[in-house]
């Protein structure tokens, strides 16, 4: 039975679109200030990475990067709340360690978001438009079980859909069983029965496949192979110097940066946050030593090796392969094939109603404020991990999702409901405000 359904006119101060963990933290935030907020995704609830929820795998940030606590301690919604509630506290304390499981924080997630009363699963949406008459924006969402429309009335909307995984052009099209990382543990029985897996990409969860394949690549009767662009497997850099680049200071100072460098130092660095833990690298190599004691490991692992084509005969991959050192290509065969290249912001369908009041850059994307906004200085729409192109590696960071929330909520409220710190750096990322310039020798010249 489909329908429409008004909200009689109603006006909610927020509407937020998608549910993942940086929209959950603002639900969780903004509920207690008494903001009207009403969140909506398309989903039935809330799921956070179910294809890669591998026995053991653990998130890569401390448990202090939960949906609150960086901006609010005390937040009925803490980690640690869930853990005394689940009666998980004393064990995760003996435990000693920071990094909660995956599956931990997947669960901790899902009760946060039972314990809200305004989210609304099984809602699309659809189309996002401006009233101009009451100066408020409307957003039409399809319900995804039932069919009905439903059209809301709100003063701010923050977008939060989160990333899509993202597949090289070349393989974007390639038959048989190809399967991203995103679907892999639905699809691992299927792939253990071929006889040769190849896994695809150079980041964590690359890593984590190949690790939980490993130990099956003898008694599995299967050939694994790992095969990487990068020049190297790289670990992911956690030197505390280096994590002071997650900060305001820095994504300041990114920000302001020309798009060019903005786009250079995106590629730069994405081994600061897209490599591989070393805890998992140097169990790789162990698992691989020990397996090798009874002889060789039927496994192949091949780095600064990009794959340029794929094709499918009907029962194997034909992978076309070129080494970027040698300059050289060469070819290799598999029967299934797994594609960890990670994922990609969009911009979402639903603004094209609203497109003439949005920034955009010359790439064509959203050109999103300092302050997450991206409606021309109006503060009224927000983007949430849309804007890595932007604010640099804190877009997609856990642990910096609770200081955009208290920065969002600071805008929408018109004043600062959680305090947010300006200052936590010891390093400066540009020229120190007190710093004399010095004369450039062909100005000297020019005298």
């Amino acid at each position: 039975m489909s329908g429409h359904v008004h909200d009689s006119g109603h006006i909610h101060d927020l509407v937020g679109v998608g549910i993942g963990p940086f929209n959950l933290g603002l639900a969780c935030l903004a509920h207690p200030t008494g903001l009207d907020a009403v969140f909506l995704d398309r989903e039935d609830g809330f799921r956070w990475h179910h294809g890669m929820m591998i026995e053991g795998a653990t998130i890569q940030v401390p448990f202090l990067a939960d949906l609150v606590t960086m901006a609010d301690p005390t937040s009925e919604f803490s980690f640690l709340n869930w853990l005394k509630h689940t009666g998980r506290l004393y064990p995760f304390y003996i435990r000693e360690s920071f990094y909660a499981l995956r599956a931990e924080y997947d669960a901790y997630c899902r009760w946060a978001a039972s314990r809200l009363p305004d989210l609304w699963w099984n809602h699309e949406v659809v189309a996002i438009e401006h009233d101009e008459t009451e100066d408020v924006y409307t957003v039409r969402a399809m319900r995804t079980d039932t069919g009905e429309e439903r059209t809301l009335r709100a003063r701010h909307v923050v977008v939060g859909v989160g990333t899509r995984p993202s597949v090289p052009k070349e393989l974007r099209d390639v038959a048989g069983h190809a399967v991203h990382s995103s679907e892999y543990m639905e699809r691992r029985d299927e792939l253990r029965s071929t006889d040769s897996i190849t896994v695809v990409g150079s980041g964590q969860s690359a890593a984590e496949i190949y690790r939980d394949l490993l130990d099956g690549a003898r008694d599995g009767g299967y050939r694994l192979d790992w095969i990487t662009r990068s020049p190297r497997f790289f670990p992911m850099e956690y030197t505390k110097l280096t994590l002071e680049m997650t900060s305001p200071e820095y994504t300041d100072h990114f920000h302001a940066l020309p798009i060019g460098l903005r786009q250079h130092l995106g590629r730069e660095q994405r081994s600061l946050y897209k490599g591989i833990s070393a805890d998992l690298v140097d169990d790789i190599y162990d698992t691989l030593y020990r397996l090798s004691v009874d002889g060789p490991v039927p496994t192949t692992l091949l780095t600064d090796t990009e794959v340029t084509a794929a094709e499918w005969d009907g029962s194997r991959y034909r992978l076309s392969l070129r080494h970027a050192q040698l300059g050289q290509d060469h070819e290799r065969e598999t029967a299934s094939l797994i594609l960890a290249t990670g994922y990609a912001a969009e911009t979402p369908p639903f603004l094209a109603g609203v497109a003439d009041r949005l920034d955009w850059d010359a790439l064509g994307r959203l050109d999103v404020a300092r302050d997450y906004s991206v409606d021309g200085g109006r503060g009224r729409i927000f983007v949430q991990n849309g804007e890595e192109h932007t604010h640099g590696l804190t877009a997609p960071d856990l642990g910096f999702g609770a200081w955009r929330n208290s920065s969002i909520l600071a805008s929408i409220i018109g004043r600062e409901v959680y305090p947010i710190e300006r200052r936590i750096a010891f390093q400066e990322f540009g020229i120190p405000q007190d710093a004399t310039l010095a004369a450039r020798p062909e100005a000297e010249a020019a005298r």
